[in-house]
């Protein structure tokens, strides 16, 4: 085990290591009734992961905005420790990129999947490849790595550390002041408005997120269509 991480109040860390899940291991710390604010972290030399458990006090359909609240809590951490050249954007279904490349992603499971019903837990992770898999990352050109991209000195703990503060702060702020300030800076940060998408079975114009950031896809017809982002929970 390495040296533990230092996490802001009312946060705490478990380092788990090898090929154990960071995600699967929140996950099941918050079906035994863990308190908020774990974040379950693998430091592996090839990628970090990290899942950070929240105790809902509001039905899924607005708690999921912890999606892309951990989003932003990212962007910013990395776009605070990373060269000023790097770009860093999120995709609606959790993905993110640097410099234009898919770098890893988010993902998120709760209790349950009722949309109106407050869940018991709700779980946010993500996992970051920190070097290419392979010896000729050109032939991959869609995808990639942070020291790939001119990030070595980002070191994976801090990067980590400062996750959680960021997160931290707009958690803080979409409680106290609403979804509004958490909007406006993910609307900046976003990656493919105004372009063709597809998600799941549907495919249209990505044309924005509503209240709680459900995707309004427009089709073909011109039809909007509502996304919610529940449908992106994973089953544990």
């Amino acid at each position: 085990m390495s040296e533990p991480l230092v996490f802001p109040p009312m946060m705490s860390g478990l380092e788990v290591t090898g090929p154990v899940d960071a995600f699967d291991t929140a996950c099941a710390k918050a079906a035994m009734g863990c308190d908020a604010g774990l974040i379950v972290y693998n430091l592996r030399d090839n990628s970090l992961s990290a899942a950070l458990v929240f105790a809902p006090e509001v039905p899924l359909s607005r708690a999921m905005s912890m999606l892309p609240t951990c989003g932003v809590g990212f962007q910013n951490a990395l776009g605070a420790l990373a060269p000023p050249e790097v770009a860093v954007h999120l995709e609606w279904g959790g993905g993110i990129q640097v410099n234009g490349a898919r770098c890893g992603s988010f993902r998120v499971a709760a209790s349950d999947n009722t949309a109106d019903a407050t869940p018991d837990w709700l779980v946010v992770g993500f996992t970051l490849p920190l070097w290419p898999e392979g010896d000729t990352p050109g032939e991959t050109p869609d995808a990639t790595a942070l020291y790939a991209e001119g990030c070595v000195d980002v070191a994976a703990p801090r990067l980590l550390e400062a996750w959680a503060r960021h997160a931290l702060n707009w958690i803080n702020r979409w409680e106290q002041d609403g979804p509004r300030a958490l909007h406006d800076e993910w609307r900046g940060l976003a990656h493919g408005f105004g372009a063709p998408v597809q998600q799941g079975d549907l495919s249209g114009t990505f044309m924005g997120v509503d209240e709680d950031f459900g995707m309004l896809l427009r089709d073909e017809q011109g039809a909007t269509q509502l996304i919610p982002l529940t449908t992106l929970l994973e089953t544990t």
